[in-house]
């Protein structure tokens, strides 16, 4: 009997040791059926009616000439009348979203896109009621819509702290999937801070939790049941959900709401500069260890950076004591910044930190302020194997350039053809020295050291952009 007890006890101690991962992996699993609970009465279906005529919804399409006898005659008499002509009865088109209400007395955030060119606006409640909303008004910058129906006491969300979030933070999402009302999915925080192509103001949460058309304008809750996050966008290259959504941090998006609430406008601080990326090539002929900062490529005219001082070819440390480590840091930093107020800026230039103080200004409403990105495609370069000539009055004046520059006739294939120069281009600038004509091009060239790194200033239409060009060793 006791080497069965003794088998029996070793069986039992290896199974506890088995189950034991698995068990406290359970313990720390969240459980979200009391947020989703306590939550759900405060997210609302959101659709959209649009009024259109059948001519408006079809514009562009013309009716085929059949022959008399084809039995798609009878088809196209039916939607086009006798003559070939779109009938003008409206019809409308629907759209669907979701949304939450911030505060008891009526108040609805969502996206602008889910409200874009709607005659009539719908709420529709967790207990099924569905009320009229009112358009206070949209951002399409930060993609955020503030509504407004009639109530009281209405179930509002907690709203919570989206700059104390943290990567691998569980989160959750209750929004109208594709119309299946009331639906919670669940997942963790992604990533911080990041800067997508159609939207440089704001700095999105990225995460993992399952978000599907219908989900846009949708709280995203911690696990205090506090929203930190408006769901938005999502990366797919099918349209549905591939693992990356992307939310609007719910500082930036109750900024919004407060400015719409008293100004019904939104405003933005504006520095007036466009800016590129630091590449480690960049970085190399800066003289940096590591590609870090903002780049100026261009400073607009009669813009707070140009009062300040700033200059092409400047990088920016640092804005208001915060580190600026990518390009894409600067905006929304920038664009929280109140309308008047002085920013503190640290910027490399010819090797030095240099502080710089700034007067912030509105940020204009000109869609033409973006400037250049690190995945804009770049036709040609510049260096070795160029020939330039000097611009002519007729050519300055177009560029607005008063004086300086030379524009690039031809390239041969080399490092400048490499780099991403291209025949048309205007260089302002050659290793961070300014050029004043052909000859004084020649000569900053040829004093330049053999196998060095050099950065390029190019105007290419209304676009400035540095590239980085490696001249051939001896």
């Amino acid at each position: 009997m006791r080497p069965a007890s003794t088998l029996s006890i070793a069986l039992s101690a290896l199974l506890c040791c088995a189950l034991a991962p698995s068990m406290a992996l359970s313990r720390e699993l969240p459980d979200f059926t009391e947020l989703v609970s306590q939550n759900s009465p405060t997210v609302v279906n959101i659709s959209t009616k649009q009024s259109a005529t059948p001519s408006e919804r079809l514009r562009g399409f013309s009716v085929p000439d059949l022959p008399e006898d084809s039995p798609l005659q009878d088809l196209f008499r039916h939607f086009f009348g006798e003559e070939g002509e779109l009938p003008e009865d409206s019809f409308q088109s629907r759209s669907l979203g979701s949304g939450f209400f911030v505060s008891p007395d009526g108040y609805v955030l969502t996206n602008s896109h889910v409200v874009e060119g709607a005659d009539e606006i719908v709420v529709r409640t967790s207990d099924r009621r569905e009320i009229v909303a009112t358009l206070v008004g949209t951002d399409k910058r930060s993609d955020i819509a503030l509504l407004k129906v009639e109530g009281e006491d209405l179930p509002s969300a907690k709203i919570g702290s989206s700059q104390d979030l943290r990567v691998g933070e569980w989160v959750l999402a209750i929004g109208s999937p594709f119309g299946f009302e009331s639906s919670a999915t669940a997942g963790i925080v992604s990533a911080k801070g990041r800067s997508l192509p159609t939207e440089n103001y704001v700095p999105f949460i990225q995460t993992d939790v399952a978000i599907n058309p219908g989900n846009s304008g949708g709280p995203l809750f911690n696990l205090k049941g506090e929203v930190i996050g408006v769901n938005s966008q999502i990366y797919s290259r099918t349209g549905g959900f591939m693992g990356l959504s992307f939310a609007i941090p719910i500082h930036v998006a109750m900024d919004v709401v407060d400015q719409l609430k008293t100004k019904g406008r939104v405003s933005r601080g504006w520095l007036g500069v466009l800016i590129q990326d630091m590449t480690r090539e960049l970085a190399e002929s800066f003289g940096m260890a590591q590609p870090r900062g903002a780049l100026i490529a261009q400073v607009l005219p009669d813009s707070p950076a140009q009062a300040a001082g700033l200059q092409p070819g400047d990088v920016i440390l640092s804005y208001n004591e915060r580190e600026v480590v990518t390009s894409s840091n600067l905006p929304p930093l920038v664009g929280d910044t109140d309308v008047g107020a002085s920013a503190n800026l640290v910027v490399l230039r010819n090797g030095e930190n240099v502080p710089l103080s700034v007067k912030i200004e509105e940020l204009p409403d000109e869609d033409q302020l973006t400037g250049p990105n690190g995945e804009r495609e770049r036709e040609s370069a510049n260096q070795l194997g160029l020939v330039v000539r000097d611009l002519t009055p007729e050519q300055r004046q177009q560029l607005n350039l008063e004086q300086g520059g030379v524009i690039v006739e031809s390239l041969d294939p080399g490092p400048a053809d490499d780099a991403g120069l291209s025949a048309g281009d205007m260089i302002l600038l050659l290793d961070n020295r300014p050029i004043a004509d052909r000859n004084d091009f020649n000569r900053i060239l040829e004093e330049i050291n053999p196998g060095r790194t050099i950065a390029v200033l190019v105007q290419r239409g209304d676009s400035r952009i540095f590239y980085a060009v490696k001249l051939p060793g001896d």
